[in-house]
């Protein structure tokens, strides 16, 4: 392509492109298809300052325009053949950012660019100091005493006269410089001139007297032309000159430098430290501003050295002002009048910017020191707002661990920090390891701040008191994406609300979604009384010492047995278990819990990542699996103590001890006693079962030697080695029996089979899947509807169902995800079909489609309209027949103006409900654990006052766990979702942690890993006396590992603070009140609509309940009866008498309650039979005791908590050993054996 004339290319070379008669062009096609010449546009003209002329010629002026090429160009062509129209119609072009011009390139070397302009900047500061030096050093050289004169003049000597007010200013206009040093300062002189000149014409913008104004201009020109001019007139070289001055422009000239490398390494560094190094420099250059200006004036009078005018100046600027050295002539005081005036002008301004500043930094947080990043270990918490019941969770527990005691937590939050969480953190306990920064996770720069790259871990939370938690999950995902991104080798911990954004973040280490593990922990607390409680122990870190002070030995219990938390340690290095190598899982869990008191309840092989909960007798224990088991401590932080037991076996002291009850020795004490068991396993027969017990496999056997009841009980040995034999059938291949019986139609309705399968929709992605009952169609939408008929069935009430167990009912705000969770443990593979209860959902919106679709295949669960502050609602969906109801928190009502009042509605709601049904079972989640103390709320009773001021006694002793000894949260009937933040806490020392909980709640389903389930302690099973054997038996018999006991105990609340201790003294005695004593019924029974899960104070046939009144009156006759009889005892028979009036007015009240409820379900075309048969359980207070020590006594009604092995797991085993095996069913005993064996 040829260039025009006059065009020249960016070496400056004029350049034209021939071939063989034409001239090469560019040419672009065209939609007719022809070649056409290209036309010139506006964007060739300016680039490069190189002009493309592409215009086409006319065809007559092509030979006029070719030329012949050179000679050196032809014998290659006919060489290489004609190549010239493929290489050389191409032009060089180079593109400039800038204009091509001296000025510019100027310009863009001395100010554009960062880094030489970094360096000029640089060379500047160090000219300045430079001339600071040589003034310091001319000074120090000067003697005025030697004389005083101009450049080869003859030296005048002067001497100060103090009388006189006349001033010789001679001595301030000449000074004595060697000709070396005005030399050296001429250059440097002539230097700066230069730079500052070539500065002002690159900056020049068309206003010279901008320019010339500016205070370094000035400077510049008073210490530089001088020396310039003195080179023309020698006499002007011992003139005196403020070089000093020069220290005002090296510090603008540090200002600059410390932008310019700001901009060059791309690099904020803290405003604050630029701001104190800047109030620094100014401080200085007063300083020494004032004290060569004095120095230099006070020749003409005491002719002061440096070092005293340094002194004169920090003295007067500290204005301490001892007045040994004063100037004596005007100009000097004046000066020192100007220093001061300009002191107070500038540096206020300097300390009001610090001071603002620093305020702000105080507010942002600052950084967190690289320096402290590479040698200390830090982690960080992200969250959207930090609240003070958030923090200090994550503080007490993340610091319980001994191993975590120096380590930073570095807080990054968007928003000011709270006034509750600053004065938290000015606890010298928080603020030496707690460093809270204001700043962003999507923002690299506040990351860096962090030093996210350098954490051991990263903890993003959700703020859980969103309206919309979905926004909030958004908000979470984008955390965990850019800390990903900016620090991928950093341990991520997630949590998530919403169970269908899990996925996004599951690149994360550890991850917890919030709704999944909510509603699973609901779901089992309904089959499994307190399960919240449990896990909420389990996952806090606790002493084990809370409520050991208390008078109340149920406290004291509790308080103890929450201290068991989860631990693991590698079988081989065990001291618990490295004995039972070989063996088999269920020989090592018993004999470790007989021996240690510690409980086994699960493994990992070497091999395998996967956890398994029980895995069963079959399971054989190698060196290297990792075992996880339950404990006050790991075994690394405890004592084996072998001589006591030795010593205990041979004074025979365990026997007696199994018989005082629960144990109140220390720890070691305990360990020391649980080989002492005493069991006699010599025999090991069980009866057969008896065709007409109705318990079948649900009561724990009695077994008698040869039918005779002259032998105490025995209880089979755990093998060492599985026998398939031995084994109990599976609850899966039993339950397939029953499902083929043919079910009796007693209600006339029509029976579906159902079958085990895969849900075949899951409403979300990443759910696991989970084996459960299924049924063989689906159903359709219609029929999901309870309070609605369709033309499938028409009924329009639970009654009409006519549903053999009780219903669980469950109201929420919307049908979310996470209620799948609820659903699928309730249905799960090994619950028996019989046990299956009907699930209501009681929902304020209407479920969507994807949700119906999810639960149309599973049997038994129903949806209706309506909200739980409806009477009218909850006595269409059939409250009168739960056993449970499951009020789970409303997202609308999570966040309020004021805090902690999320939870009002929810706990009036709630109190009402226990006001209304009394017997049924309430199961309530709060947005804020401490409101739990609002629910079932006594006003006037001085027990709850005491353990108010329990938890105040336990909170101020720093445990973690203070709320734990109130009755809701300790019986399981509360629970706040905010308890399960630790879970993720724990995680990063105990990375088993979330795996485990989500096993215990029917989350995962690992092949061969066992599952939580619960069975109840009648008085037929009374025998085994203890939990020690127990454990045995379930060892030996079904291979299930107990973990814990739900205990229930009858209590009467004391109106008397002081009456704690006597509660034994003025309790109900059940035996004498024999119109409330329960008829006991067998094992398997299903009690009836009138039992509790406490005491057994109420019948379990409905047809034997009196009227609440009628009852009640009778009831307080027999108290004035024992009143009279006992009227020694006033004080304790008038507190007694008083106490049952108060229990006589609630249950009129309650009266009135139940006529309410009555007229409703009139109203409403509703039965009101069920309504009588519910009755009151409020006198009764309910725990959870983990992993209890051996010898802790069985009471009627305790619910204990089993881990109970996969039975997929044994599916290969033969149906003739299923036979064997039923023969060793727990069976029930004979009247006289029973007899004769009770304690």
């Amino acid at each position: 392509m040829p260039l025009p004339e006059g065009a020249r290319s960016p070496g400056g070379v004029s350049r034209e492109t021939r071939s063989w008669g034409y001239t090469n062009r560019t040419f672009e096609l065209e939609d007719s298809g022809g070649c056409a010449p290209r036309r010139p546009c506006a964007g060739d003209r300016g680039r490069g300052d190189v002009l493309l002329d592409t215009t086409s010629p006319k065809m007559s002026d092509l030979d006029t325009e070719v030329l012949p090429l050179p000679p050196r160009y032809r014998f290659r062509d006919l060489l290489l053949g004609d190549q010239s129209f493929q290489s050389d119609d191409r032009v060089q072009v180079e593109f400039y950012v800038n204009e091509n011009t001296f000025k510019e390139r100027l310009k863009l070397f001395f100010i554009k660019n960062q880094r030489s302009s970094l360096r000029i900047r640089l060379f500047n500061f160090s000219l300045k100091l430079l001339t600071c030096l040589l003034y310091i050093i001319r000074v120090l050289l000067d003697n005025p005493d030697l004389g005083i004169g101009c450049w080869g003049c003859v030296k005048q000597k002067y001497t100060f006269n103090g009388s006189s007010s006349e001033i010789n200013w001679a001595p301030i206009l000449w000074v004595e410089r060697k000709m070396a040093l005005w030399a050296i300062q001429v250059i440097v002189a002539m230097i700066s001139f230069l730079e500052t000149m070539l500065l002002i014409y690159l900056s020049y913008k068309g206003n010279i007297w901008e320019q010339i104004f500016r205070v370094s201009f000035i400077l510049e020109m008073i210490n530089t032309l001088p020396f310039i001019i003195t080179i023309f007139w020698p006499p002007l070289r011992n003139l005196f000159i403020p070089v000093f001055l020069n220290c005002w422009l090296a510090k603008h000239a540090l200002e600059n430098m410390i932008n310019d490398f700001h901009r060059a390494i791309l690099r904020t560094q803290s405003a604050m430290f630029n701001q104190v190094l800047i109030l620094f420099c100014t401080l200085l250059c007063l300083v020494f501003t004032g004290t060569c200006g004095i120095q230099h004036l006070e020749r003409a009078g005491e002719n002061l050295n440096l070092l005293t005018s340094f002194y004169f100046c920090i003295v007067t600027f500290s204005t301490v002002g001892y007045g040994d050295v004063t100037p004596k002539i005007w100009p000097s005081q004046f000066l020192v009048v100007i220093m001061i005036g300009v002191a107070l002008v500038v540096l206020p301004l300097q300390f009001e910017e610090l001071v603002y500043l620093w305020m702000e930094r105080q507010k942002s947080g600052g950084n967190y020191s690289r320096h402290r990043a590479q040698t200390e270990k830090h982690v960080v918490l992200c969250v959207s707002s930090l609240k003070i019941d958030l923090l200090m969770d994550f503080l007490n527990e993340f610091y319980a661990h001994p191993r975590l005691q120096d380590y930073y937590v570095v807080i990054l939050c968007p928003t000011e920090m709270d006034i509750q969480v600053r004065r938290v953190l000015q606890i010298p306990l928080w603020s030496q390891r707690v460093i809270y920064l204001q700043g962003s996770a999507l923002k690299d720069q506040d990351l860096m701040r962090a030093k996210m790259d350098n954490g051991e871990a990263c903890f993003i939370l959700s703020s859980r008191n969103e309206v919309d938690r979905t926004a909030a999950d958004h908000q979470t995902i984008l955390r965990a994406w850019a800390v990903k991104d900016f620090a991928p080798n950093c341990p991520l911990y997630v949590q998530i609300l919403k169970p269908e954004n899990k996925f996004h973040v599951k690149f994360a280490d550890h991850v917890v979604c919030e709704e999944e593990c909510k509603y699973a922990m609901l779901a089992l607390n309904c089959i499994c009384p307190a399960t919240s409680t449990l896990i909420t122990l389990l996952v806090h870190t606790s002493r084990g010492q809370e409520g050991q002070e208390s008078p109340e030995q149920w406290q004291r219990m509790y308080g103890r047995c929450s201290g068991n938390e989860v631990y693991h340690i590698r079988m081989g290095d065990s001291k618990f278990f490295r004995e039972y190598e070989g063996k088999s899982f269920t020989y090592a869990a018993f004999h470790a819990h007989k021996k240690y008191g510690v409980c086994l309840i699960g493994l990992k092989r070497e091999e395998n990542k996967n956890i398994l909960l029980n895995p069963g007798p079959r399971h054989t224990l190698a060196a290297s699996d990792t075992c996880f088991y339950i404990n006050i401590t790991k075994e690394e932080n405890s004592a084996f103590i072998f001589k006591q037991e030795e010593k205990q076996k041979k004074r025979g002291f365990a026997g007696q001890a199994l018989c005082e009850g629960p144990s109140r020795l220390p720890v070691h004490s305990i360990i020391a006693s649980m080989g002492t068991v005493a069991m006699d396993l010599q025999n090991t027969e069980c009866r057969p079962p008896q065709s007409s017990g109705g318990g079948g496999g649900n009561k724990l056997a009695l077994p008698t030697e040869n039918g005779a009841g002259s032998r105490r009980p025995s209880i089979a040995p755990v093998l060492e080695l599985a026998d398939s034999s031995a084994l109990l059938p599976c609850d899966l291949l039993s339950d397939q029996s029953e499902d083929e019986e043919a079910p009796s139609e007693d209600d006339g309705l029509s029976v579906v089979e159902y079958v085990k399968g895969y849900p075949p929709n899951s409403p979300y992605i990443g759910s696991s899947p989970t084996l459960c009952h299924l049924l063989p169609v689906k159903a359709p939408f219609c029929c999901l509807r309870l309070d609605k008929g369709c033309k499938h069935n028409s009924y329009e009430d639970a009654k009409a169902y006519g549903f053999k167990n009780k219903l669980i009912i469950v109201s929420a705000e919307t049908a979310g995800n996470g209620l799948y969770n609820f659903i699928v443990p309730l249905r799960a593979y090994y619950r028996s079909r019989k046990e299956l209860n009907p699930i209501v959902l009681l929902l304020d919106n209407k479920p969507d489609h994807h949700f119906l679709e999810a639960i149309c295949c599973f049997p038994m669960v129903y949806y209706m309209e309506g909200s739980v502050d409806n009477l009218d609602s909850l006595l269409q969906c059939g409250i009168i027949y739960a056993d449970n109801l499951v009020v789970v928190d409303k997202e609308s009502t999570m966040s309020a103006e004021e805090d902690y009042m999320a939870d009002a509605k929810t706990i009036v709601n709630v109190q009402t409900m226990f006001r209304l049904f009394p017997s049924l079972s309430i199961t309530t989640e709060l947005t804020h654990p401490s409101n739990m103390r609002f629910m079932q709320f006594r006003a006037k009773d001085s027990y709850s006052l005491a353990l108010s001021k329990l938890e105040k006694r336990e909170r101020e002793n720093g445990s973690n766990l203070a709320f734990m000894f109130r009755l809701p949260f300790a019986a399981g009937r509360v629970f706040s979702i905010s308890m399960l933040d630790t879970l993720l806490y724990q995680s990063f020392v105990k990375d088993y942690m979330i795996s485990i909980t989500r096993l215990l709640l029917g989350l995962d389903t690992t092949p061969g890993s066992g599952y939580l389930c619960a069975m109840k302690i009648t008085e037929d099973d009374l025998w085994i006396r203890t939990y020690g054997r127990l454990f045995q038996k379930l060892c030996s018999s079904s291979a299930e590992i107990p973990i814990g006991i739900y205990r229930t105990e009858c209590h009467v609340f004391s109106s008397e603070l002081h009456d704690l201790r006597a509660q034994s003294q003025i309790s109900v005695n059940m035996e004498d009140c024999e119109d409330t004593r329960e008829a006991k019924g067998p094992w398997g029974t299903r009690p009836g609509p009138g039992s509790t899960h406490g005491c057994p104070a109420g019948s379990g046939d409905p047809a034997e309940h009196p009227p609440l009144r009628r009852k009640s009156l009778q009831w307080a006759r027999k108290l004035s009866r024992r009143s009279s009889k006992h009227a020694g005892k006033a004080p304790a028979a008038a507190e007694w008498v008083n106490q049952q009036r108060l229990s006589l007015y609630r249950r009129s009240e309650r009266q009135e309650l139940s006529e309410l409820v009555k007229n409703r379900m009139k109203h409403l075309g509703l039965p009101t039979s069920g309504y009588d048969e519910m009755n009151d359980h409020q006198n009764t207070l309910s725990y959870v005791l983990i992993n209890p020590p051996p010898d802790t006594r069985l009471e009627p009604n305790d619910i204990v908590y089993l881990i109970r092995s996969d039975p997929l797991a044994h599916v290969g085993s033969s149906s003739q050993s299923r036979k064997s095996s039923c023969s060793h069913k727990l069976s029930s005993c004979n009247p006289e054996t029973r007899d004769e064996t009770q304690l």
